[in-house]
């Protein structure tokens, strides 16, 4: 089974979306297609027969294209015919890739592909699978920002629409507002002369600029799947037409009907024309948080290559290759420090302000800021599989999903189109046969105002661009929302559950009382350290680094052996060392009454506690303790306030992990539950408080964040407790939780608000555009006002949801 996302043109309104999705639903072997109108993509996963040329045939045979791109690459290394098959092949077996063409004598390799189905990088690496060299053509050439060079076209198109326009609408409108101009430019002019002018000059909008509507809405009509472009074309076309008959065969309509409309039609298709500028616009906007996610990357690296240092493309760069890192340069792929030292700005990725410290074997993330330091690294995850590349996708996904919300609106914009033409045709017949005179033309105002002023755009763009802006906003405030829907799951949620060690906690033991009861405690410290140095229990590293701290040296362990759920038995010098707890002393026989009163001190605070003897003698005894992040205790407030319950669950002692949530105001604890237990508490709280969030970041906890409502796993967790996670948060603030909550009511509320206007936007005016006003008041809606309306409607929805641009974190 393959999932690929297609980039689909053409589509324009919500009808568009059921059509593509039926179209694609029924091609043989496709399992799921979902269709955003936002981003302008359809999401497919399909098994044999179907592939990406078929899909894409489907889509023109719907009336819609599949992007495509085409990329050529100097290809270093071909020597024969055999060559060129070899590289055709493992371009055309690649994802997405719909014809392929290798030149020998050129050195050249064309690829055309389904663009978001892959890109130069990765058919670069497919060819250098094959063991050639390929360097795209023009790789170092700006990235095309789709959405803005469809705002210059439609600028374009709409600057020449308005130039056209304008005479006419000025003299028509003039002339209404101002009689005596009226009778003073038809004196000039003429009558039958004017209808000529504005029959030309209408004629050149239509056929000119706005001609897109024609040519996509025309088709769509015939095929009988009508659609936006569909309505303006009929509305605008119809005030043409009657306008035509008027100027050159008046004797076909009555004398009270021999009205000219051409302004109207000028006027409708330079407002739409409008609104789609403005609409581009706004939409190049909604995604602007990918767009500053792609320009976190480095465009070259220097990479060490036959003993020099060279400048090399992104794309050119391989695992193992070892790469040199200048102060102030971004670094180019995820790799781990070989030799210098810095601080790396990492604030873009994990949202903590302050640059991090690296030396060798550190780790390093493509998109971060190198500091003040020089660095060589290896190159450990390049291209799709660096952790930015991860963030981009997620994000993507994200805000290419569908919420369970957006089903209704599909199941109404499947019918609206036509309802719509049904609508238009019945207020014609009823204008007819019971409006005044002149009737026909009372029918056809009100007909075309009806085309014009519905509006699928608005109803289809409510919900996806919401979710766009909300993911995106949420990216860049450290929230990834790997699955689209759990902006809507998270409305839902009653209690948040999290796992104390690594999410409430740091993960990172430290020892926090050292009380000596014989010898000198630097010695003995010195001995317990150099026996744990022998242990890879995260404890015995905590002491190890006390022990550091403290300047101290360790001396010889001959012996050590471990005791299983114990501690550890060593001799030291001539000493022999017990480092453990309680039966651990008792088994060898210890006496353990001095060890009473320093171990019932550290339980009262939660402590956990090491024991030591030496020679059978009661030595140290050591706190060690996992100190609690600094927000978390902000975070449960926080959730407090929003009328949530906050569980803790951990496999500590009930006594530990009470003391814990007692500093954090947690009042409900589960502890001592065993990993495999912890999604048994999740179904329980569920039971009990309804649904349920889960909070975590190790192995452990992937089956408690899958079986969650909703599973938000912290990032500097495992890659297993991510993928398991609904919600990942980039950093390892708690506080985290609390903005994923306010940007998913946020986003909710924006989505209640589009849908609003959307639907009573559409339920108010076409009526009124029907003429339902006029027995009463004697109001008509012009065709000119409805394309105004209907334009501005969309923009209002777009704009609407780029308020969320605007969310700040909530501390």
């Amino acid at each position: 089974m393959t999932t690929i996302r297609l980039s689909v043109a053409g589509m324009t309104c919500a009808s568009c979306v059921g059509r593509v999705e039926r179209a694609l639903g029924a091609t043989e072997g496709v399992q799921a297609a979902s269709v955003n109108l936002a981003t302008e993509t359809a999401e497919v996963t399909f098994d044999a027969p179907a592939d990406p040329a078929s899909l894409s045939a489907t889509l023109d045979k719907a009336g819609y294209l599949a992007r495509v791109d085409t990329v050529v690459f100097d290809v270093e290394g071909m020597s024969c015919a055999s060559c060129v098959g070899r590289v055709e092949r493992v371009l055309a077996a690649t994802t997405g890739v719909v014809s392929a063409s290798v030149n020998l004598a050129a050195e050249t390799a064309s690829a055309t592909f389904l663009v978001g189905t892959t890109d130069a990088d990765e058919l670069r690496r497919a060819v250098a699978s094959a063991g050639y060299s390929a360097k795209p053509r023009g790789q170092d050439a700006p990235q095309v920002d789709r959405k803005a060079d469809e705002a210059r076209g439609y600028r374009g198109r709409l600057i020449v629409a308005a130039a056209l326009t304008l005479p006419v609408f000025v003299v028509e409108m003039g002339g209404h507002l101002v009689p005596a101009f009226h009778h003073w430019f038809m004196g000039v002019v003429g009558p039958q002369t004017w209808r000529f002018i504005q029959f030309v000059l209408t004629l050149a909008v239509l056929v000119g600029p706005a001609r897109g509507f024609f040519l996509k809405g025309i088709p769509a009509l015939l095929r009988g799947a009508p659609e936006m472009n569909s309505l303006v074309a009929m509305g605008a076309g119809s005030a043409f037409a009657y306008s035509c008959v008027t100027t050159f065969a008046p004797w076909a309509l009555p004398v009270s009907a021999r009205n000219v409309y051409f302004e109207a039609a000028a006027v409708i298709a330079t407002l739409i024309l409008l609104g789609r500028y403005l609409e581009a616009r706004a939409k190049g906007r909604t995604g602007e948080a990918i767009r500053k996610l792609a320009g976190m990357k480095a465009k070259t690296a220097r990479v060490e290559r036959g003993g020099d240092v060279v400048d090399v493309a992104i794309g050119e760069v391989v695992v193992g290759d070892v790469l040199h890192l200048r102060p102030g340069e971004k670094i180019a792929v995820d790799g781990v420090v070989i030799s210098g030292e810095s601080h790396v700005d990492e604030a873009m990725i994990s949202g903590e302000p302050l640059p991090v410290a690296k030396a060798e074997g550190a780790g390093l993330i493509a998109g971060t800021v190198n500091g003040e330091g020089a660095m060589t690294f290896r190159a450990q995850k390049v291209g799709g599989d660096t952790m930015l590349a991860q963030i981009i996708r997620m994000v993507e996904d994200a805000q290419g999903a569908k919420l369970p919300i957006q089903s209704l609106v599909d199941k109404v914009t499947m019918y609206f189109v036509p309802a719509v033409m049904g609508l238009a045709a019945l207020t014609v017949f009823v204008w007819l046969i019971f409006g005044p005179d002149p009737a026909l033309q009372y029918a056809l105002v009100a007909g075309v105002s009806v085309l014009i002023i519905a509006c699928p755009c608005a109803m289809g763009l409510a919900t996806p661009t919401s979710i766009m802006v909300g993911t995106g906003r949420a990216a860049e405030l450290g929230v990834l929302f790997r699955k689209g829907d759990a902006l809507q799951a998270l409305q839902g949620i009653k209690v948040v559950a999290f796992d104390k060690t690594g999410t409430l906690t740091e993960g990172k033991p430290v020892v926090t009382d050292v009380v000596r009861l014989s010898g000198d405690e630097a010695t003995v410290l010195a001995v317990v350290a150099a026996v744990e140095a022998q242990s890879e229990h995260p404890i015995a590293r905590a002491i190890e680094r006390i022990a550091q701290d403290r300047g101290l040296t360790l001396p010889e362990v001959s012996q050590a052996r471990a005791v299983a759920g114990q501690g550890v038995r060593a001799q030291v010098g001539d000493q022999a060392v017990l480092v453990g707890n309680l039966r651990l002393m008792e088994r060898e026989g210890v006496e353990g009454a001095a060890f009473a009163a320093p171990l019932e001190a550290l339980a009262e605070k939660g402590r956990t506690p090491v024991l030591v003897a030496i020679d059978g003698v009661p030595a140290m005894v050591l706190g060690v303790s996992d100190p609690v992040r600094a927000t978390s205790r902000a975070a449960v407030e926080m959730l407090h306030a929003r009328g949530l319950s906050v569980v803790m669950v951990s496999g500590d002692t009930t006594r530990a992990a009470q003391a814990i949530a007692a500093e954090l105001g947690i009042e409900r604890v589960e502890a001592e539950v065993l990993p495999k237990g912890k999604a048994k508490i999740v179904a329980a709280l569920r039971e009990e408080f309804g649904e349920i969030a889960f909070v975590g970041d190790g192995i452990n906890d992937a089956p408690a964040l899958a079986s969650a409502d909703v599973g938000i796993a912290v990032g500097t967790g495992t890659d297993v407790a991510i993928e398991a996670a609904d919600v990942v948060l980039m950093g390892a603030d708690p506080r985290g939780v609390v903005t994923a909550l306010d940007m998913s009511a946020k986003t909710m509320r924006n989505i209640r608000q589009n849908l609003f206007w959307a639907f009573a936007y559409n339920v108010a005016l076409i009526p009124v555009a029907a003429g339902v006003l006029y027995p009463v008041w004697g109001v008509l809606l012009s065709p000119m006002l409805g394309a105004g309306a209907m334009a501005m409607s969309s923009v209002f929805v777009i704009s609407n949801a780029l308020r969320l641009n605007g969310v700040v974190v909530l501390k």
